[in-house]
């Protein structure tokens, strides 16, 4: 006689499992709250404004977060396997400015424009991780080292003001104007990059040997993972997302911008990367979180502008948030405050 067991409905604790307790453990606590304090964020400024959550306005936050977005996705990356890159931001400004200046030395030529663009952005993301690595500095004091030589190289390349216009093309026209399927060309393309790391980190050998690295580094390298190829190659995929961001800006402004636009990036993508749920000590993190946590503080930022409110308030609630992110963490880790006893 045969018997059929029926499928488990169970957890091991005797709670029964269907669909929607499915669906939040797949989402977990961190991704949820989020959604939480999103979903406050936009029914608070709804309530003030009733043109905030006009799809006008809604396509105004997405294309207003999207460099942000790029930088927070590649900021997940390197926090993942124990590092940082607080230079993205003077990245995203010395792209721009290449692009302008390229594409009108070269008889308004987009494609030279780019291809020098994201040539730039390969070269010093490189150098970032070759003085990571071989030079043994830490990635904050070596990016931070970035920050301001890079931010001064767009500024003498461009003699510190605009450069070029490049609003007489249809490819920048289109990259900053452009839609398909009435989305924004630039959202789409925050779309594809963000598919792109989440597959690579969640699916393939690669990403399993970020996650190593940043869990255990000493562990990955008896494991036989070249720690040193991996970093270099992270801070050159940085190099390259950050000139992608440079060269919407430039679509988005119409010129080559040194610093306006792309000053304070770099906190804005660390905030919503500690925010999405990455351990900022490395070997946790995902670009579900971090893409939610860039649509919080994008709906934050542009409820605060909405209601005319100061724009110096949104520097004190990014530095808020970013605390309170690091807080949190560190208490769900369970780290001892500083100087005082277990």
């Amino acid at each position: 006689m045969s018997t059929t067991t029926p499928p488990r409905t169970t957890a091991e604790n005797g709670v029964a499992k269907g669909p929607t307790t499915s669906v939040l453990a797949a989402l977990g606590g961190q991704n949820l709250s989020l959604i939480g304090a999103l979903v406050l964020v936009l029914g608070l400024f709804g309530f003030l404004n009733e043109n905030y959550l006009s799809l006008s306005n809604i396509q105004v936050i997405a294309e207003a977060a999207t460099i942000t977005g790029l930088l927070a996705i590649v900021q997940t990356v390197v926090i993942i396997c124990g590092g940082l890159d607080i230079s993205v931001g003077s990245q995203v400004g010395v792209a721009s400015v290449v692009s302008a200046m390229v594409f009108t030395s070269t008889g308004s030529s987009a494609f030279v424009g780019v291809l020098a663009a994201v040539g730039v952005g390969i070269l010093v993301g490189v150098l970032n991780g070759l003085v990571i690595v071989y030079g043994r500095v830490n990635p904050t004091i070596a990016t931070l080292a970035g920050l301001a030589a890079y931010k001064g190289l767009a500024q003498l390349l461009s003699d510190g003001r605009a450069q070029g216009y490049v609003l007489n093309n249809d490819f920048f026209v289109f990259l900053g104007r452009g839609k398909i399927a009435g989305i924004p060309v630039m959202v789409w393309i925050l779309i594809v990059v963000a598919i792109a790391v989440h597959v690579m980190l969640k699916y393939t050998d690669i990403g399993r040997n970020l996650y190593a690295i940043g869990g255990n580094d000493t562990a990955a390298r008896l494991a036989g993972i070249n720690i040193n190829k991996y970093l270099v190659a992270v801070y050159a995929l940085i190099g390259v997302v950050a000139a992608i961001a440079g060269i919407l800006l430039t679509a988005r402004t119409g010129s080559g911008q040194p610093v306006s636009g792309s000053e304070g990036l770099e906190l804005k993508a660390i905030t919503a990367a500690a925010l999405g749920g990455c351990a900022l000590k490395g070997g946790k993190g995902g670009v579900g979180g971090t893409l939610l946590a860039v649509a919080l503080l994008g709906a934050l930022e542009n409820g605060l502008t909405v209601e005319g409110i100061n724009t110096f308030w949104q520097n004190v609630a990014q530095g808020a948030l970013l605390v309170a992110a690091v807080v949190i963490q560190q208490r769900r880790n369970g780290e001892r405050a500083v100087g005082l006893p277990h």
